[in-house]
């Protein structure tokens, strides 16, 4: 008896020391829209504990019972607050509304929202409306050029949309499209991205302290998001511009049930040229029938459905192709000649997803995936002798490229105010294509009908993660983690345990010091070939031979809140790279060898540097200025003698500035002005007659048959610095159906001949070098609207 009215006893101290908590849980989405917020604030003003909506709106905040203050906030929205009494578990889906005016919301959404308090370091949202605001080339708004004004990316050639993430390569960018990797994100030979960005709901870009649930790749992590779909009302909006259109339209299949999105873009540049090219070849080349030209096109869908608050169910695609292609046909009464010529590459991405709340503590998101990029090439020729009654045909065509199936399950546990766990587990089957050429000729007696190259290539990558955000002791805010990878590639299998951890101490309400470290594993590789401008980069396995690549980066840095709308963020960092892969000397895309693996050298590189970034979040001027001091190198055993030489694409100077200016209600203007330092090239010192020719060493190169050029190192001179300002104004103007929005702008204002490629060419009796640029002062104009 004196046992139980102990126990008894005990149980009534427990309650009171401890009270009663119950969860509040939900969503947070667009009142005008139904669109799901991502990282929307949720915080109990009397408790001073709170949370954040995931990526799929869901939040789930677990407080003691008693009086509540909750409010909730996000960036352009008005911020809600809820008072009520906590008695039970409840449900809470809130809609916010767009801010009329913006000036408003900001100051409360931005104290709430603690940037500089976040254990995650090195990490950008960059909104959508500043990349459709800001200047870029053609008018062709872009998420990648938008991505290259942030400091510790490089965007490698003029105009290409290539990135070089704190001294990585463009292979070691995991860029994700609703989850799902995307391997090629270039259009026109890299100088537009194959993101359209009236489908994109958010935009976040990762440099370091990558979180466990990242994994795959060494340099950086490009989350792209799209939208779910209107589901109030149909609405659209779209584009004409120079060089290409595009049409978004999005709304309900059932009011607040069902929704759908679809957004396409082409260029026609290959329809407006065409009379120009069919008159310019018959006059000069005298060809009875020529026809040239160049295309890509997007497209972007998705549908979702809401089964109830607990179950809903996404798909999305994304299909985009590049095409060049020629077409000639001359004849006359002896003979008749025929020539096709194709060129193509193009990305489909595709996913299943299924959101489901297990309870109001644990959101899962289960995904099926396809990805699949694709090259190919070729060519078709037919000469008909009419004299001889014979016929010749020959045709080529080369293909390669990587397709992949996965699924993953992803789930998010938040037990308390002061933890926020996620876990999953990953899953891709590879199916590697390095490159198969198929030959046919027949007539003139004979035939060839020939396959040869590389056979396909299978492989199995998995990862399982763990990661817990946490806050500890009123100012220490940690993520720790854990990313186990696994990948099995004919017969050999590689495993990596890599771990995580980033966190931030807050010395003051506006000021923290933060320090990350990541070890990450990569098992694909791109074999690049740096001297031709075409898509013909191989996505390739590891194998017996090539490792896994692997890196180490540490970082450190500082955030201080100058004001309610300035933020100052200084960053410095060091990352070792090893097992990355180049072409050896002499080798090529074109090289015979049937095994591209005795094509490529293996070494290390290793890059560091300090960034700072100014930003100012809101108010009629906006914008950011960005500043990297970086250094990036590599070591190869059998290349330039096995000195250390500096990357292509090391940078000692990066500066960008990127500026939008609200004039009035009716009109914006944007202006981004941008400096690096030259890239590294490779230049032949000296140059020797000779009838001899070398090819596998080095120091030497043929040339003209007759000449061998010297080099000394690999890398050794810098091309001239790059420097652009690119200006913008936006006219925008309400109309019975929506709105019409006249965008102007000009790229290189001050037309600065950027070095694209230099060239030793003789002139007068010398040889001089001789700079090439790419882009002239270019103007713009584009005809948007929404409706």
């Amino acid at each position: 008896m004196k046992i139980q009215t102990f126990l008894i006893l005990l149980i009534c101290i427990s309650h009171s020391a401890f009270p009663q908590k119950y969860t509040i849980s939900g969503y947070v989405e667009d009142a005008a829209s139904g669109e799901k917020l991502f990282m929307a604030n949720i915080y109990d003003l009397n408790s001073m504990a709170g949370t954040a909506s995931n990526v799929y709106g869901f939040y789930s905040l677990t407080l003691p019972a008693g009086k509540i203050k909750l409010t909730y906030s996000y960036i352009g929205y008005t911020t809600i607050t809820k008072e009520f009494d906590l008695s039970k578990n409840l449900t809470l889906n809130i809609s916010l509304e767009p801010a009329i005016q913006l000036k408003e919301v900001t100051v409360d959404a931005d104290k709430i929202e603690a940037i500089v308090k976040r254990s995650q370091m090195s990490a950008i949202e960059i909104p959508l409306q500043k990349i459709k605001t800001l200047p870029v080339l053609l008018g062709e708004t872009d998420i990648i050029k938008t991505v290259q004004l942030l400091p510790g990316v490089q965007s490698g050639n003029e105009g290409s949309s290539g990135l070089y993430v704190r001294g990585g390569g463009p292979d070691q960018n995991l860029i994700l499209l609703d989850g799902v990797p995307v391997y090629n994100v270039n259009h026109l030979f890299g100088f537009f991205s194959v993101f359209n960005a009236d489908a994109v709901n958010s935009v976040t870009l990762i440099k370091g302290g990558f979180p466990a649930r990242y994994g795959g790749r060494l340099s950086s992590v490009l989350d792209i998001r799209m939208k779910e779909g209107n589901m109030k009302e149909i609405k659209g909006e779209g584009s004409v511009g120079i060089v290409a259109s595009r049409l978004t339209i999005e709304g309900p299949i059932l009011k607040d049930k069902a929704s759908f999105i679809i957004s396409g873009r082409r260029t026609y540049i290959d329809i407006l040229a065409q009379p120009f090219i069919k008159y310019f070849s018959a006059k000069q080349q005298g060809y009875d029938k020529f026809m040239a030209g160049y295309f890509f096109y997007d497209l972007n869908s998705k549908l979702n459905y809401k089964f109830s608050d607990r179950n809903r169910l996404y798909l999305s695609a994304y299909l985009g192709n590049d095409k060049a292609y020629m077409r000639m046909q001359d004849s006359n009464d002896d003979y008749f000649n025929k020539t096709n010529f194709n060129l193509r590459w193009g990305n489909i991405t595709s996913a299943f997803r299924w959101n489901y709340i297990l309870n109001n503590k644990l959101f899962s998101n289960t995904t099926i995936t396809y990805s699949r990029y694709r090259f190919s090439t070729g060519g078709y020729f037919t000469n008909v002798d009419k004299i001889q009654n014979t016929t010749e045909e020959m045709s080529y065509d080369y293909i390669s490229g990587i397709y992949d199936w996965g699924g993953k399950a992803d789930f998010d546990y938040m037990p308390a105010p002061n933890h926020y766990i996620r876990f999953g587990i990953n899953n891709i089957y590879h199916t590697f294509k390095p490159g198969i050429n198929v030959f046919k000729q027949s007539g003139a007696g004979s035939g060839i009908d020939t396959t040869f190259g590389n056979k396909n290539i299978y492989a199995n990558e998995y990862s399982v993660y763990a990661e817990d955000d946490m806050k500890l002791f009123g100012r220490l805010n940690l993520n720790a983690g854990l990313h186990y990878s696994g990948f099995l590639v004919e017969n050999e299998f590689y495993h990596s345990l890599q771990p995580r951890l980033s966190g931030s101490y807050i010395l003051t309400e506006k000021w923290s010091v933060k320090a990350a470290y990541s070890h990450m594993s990569q098992y694909i590789h791109l074999l690049t070939n740096t001297s031709i401008g075409l898509p013909t980069d191989l996505w390739l396995p590891v194998t017996d031979t090539i490792k896994p690549m692997k890196s180490v980066q540490y970082a450190l840095g500082s955030a201080y809140s100058v004001s309610d709308q300035i933020v100052v963020t200084l960053e410095g960092f060091y990352k070792s790279m090893e097992n990355l892969i180049e072409y050896k000397e002499g080798a090529s895309f074109f090289s015979s060898k049937d095994n591209w693996e005795q094509n490529v050298e293996m070494g290390r590189g290793w890059s560091y540097g300090v960034e700072l970034l100014i930003e100012k979040k809101f108010g009629k001027i906006s914008g950011w200025l960005g500043y990297t001091l970086s250094w990036s190198q590599r070591q190869f055993e059998n290349i330039s003698f096995g000195q250390v030489f500096p990357y292509k694409y090391d940078s000692r100077h990066d500066i960008s500035i990127a500026v939008t200016y609200k004039i009035t209600d009716n009109i914006d203007a944007g202006a981004v002005w941008v400096y690096s330092t030259g890239t590294a090239v490779t230049l032949a010192m000296e140059k020797y007659l000779s009838s001899i020719s070398y090819r596998d060493e080095f120091i030497y190169n043929y040339y003209d048959n007759n000449f061998i050029e010297y080099f000394e190192k690999r890398n050794s001179y810098r091309m001239p610095s790059y420097h652009r300002l690119d200006l913008s104004v936006n006219f925008h103007k309400k109309l019975k159906w929506g709105e019409r929005i006249l965008c102007v702008g000009v790229y290189n204002a001050y037309n600065r001949k950027n070095p694209f490629f230099l060239r030793f060419e003789p002139r007068d009796d010398e040889t001089v070098l001789v700079q090439y640029s790419l882009f002239p002062i270019i103007p713009s104009i584009s005809y948007n609207f929404k409706f």
